[in-house]
């Protein structure tokens, strides 16, 4: 029987909320990651940095940007043992920079993703998916990257149509 993996990387703190900061407790991707478990009982692992990104928003986004510059590998706290059992590989993350955070590259590259489909989903207040579907492709070789799903961050909540509706899509509802 197919398997999905909700795999993401969400950040709580101070939150950038259509031209104004928030603080939140859960993470607007974090989010959308619980109504998809719940609509489909996926499995789910949230991708931690060991070193997180600070909890004030525009520090957070100036070390975003300087891990993306550098191409760094941030050291994750934990990987699941494998990924073997599973078909679809949802992944969910904030648009940092035009693409997906590079502790998501961190994950990634920890798998051999052939064979296995990759449904991105992607959390912004107006960028967008960015080049991030493209990046997948480059870090997840031999997967089958399939049309991600832009959700407005600070709509995570109202989302629920959306993703059940992109889940359906993609053959999970």
């Amino acid at each position: 029987m197919a398997k999905t993996l909700i795999a993401f990387f969400s950040r709580a703190d101070e939150n950038y909320f259509g031209g104004a900061m928030r603080y939140v407790k859960v993470g607007n991707t974090e989010v959308v990651c619980g109504i998809m478990e719940r609509l489909i009982g996926a499995d789910s692992f949230k991708i931690e940095m060991v070193n997180p990104y600070s909890p004030v928003y525009m520090t957070c986004i100036e070390q975003a940007k300087k891990d993306l510059r550098e191409n760094a590998r941030p050291e994750l706290v934990s990987l699941p043992e494998s990924i073997d059992a599973y078909d679809t590989i949802v992944l969910a993350y904030p648009n940092y920079w035009g693409t997906m955070p590079m502790a998501v590259v961190s994950f990634l590259e920890h798998f051999d993703f052939t064979g296995k489909t990759i449904l991105p989903l992607c959390t912004n207040e107006g960028s967008g998916m960015g080049s991030s579907e493209g990046d997948i492709k480059k870090y997840a070789p031999g997967a089958e990257v399939r049309r991600g799903l832009s959700v407005t961050g600070s709509l995570a909540s109202d989302s629920e149509n959306s993703v059940r509706r992109w889940l359906g899509a993609n053959g999970l509802m």
